[in-house]
């Protein structure tokens, strides 16, 4: 009889678990998900300022050259 209040704590406390852990893993999937954008958007702004400095070669052809 001493163990009755034991055992309905049990499946709460189950249950508080699994709800931090899906608290907790969705937390880092949104993390993941902003951290794939921000380099995403690094990767296209890497690329806009190469294609924006370039170096010119002779008579301003962008420093391409014909074979």
């Amino acid at each position: 009889m001493g163990n009755q209040p034991v055992r309905r704590w049990i499946p709460m406390a189950l249950i508080v678990l699994v709800l931090l852990l899906v608290l907790l893993l969705a937390g880092a999937g949104f993390a993941l998900k902003l951290l794939w954008f921000a380099v995403i958007a690094l990767v296209v702004a890497a690329l806009v300022v190469a294609l924006l400095f370039r170096r010119t070669g002779p008579r301003g052809t962008g420093g391409r050259r014909r074979w």
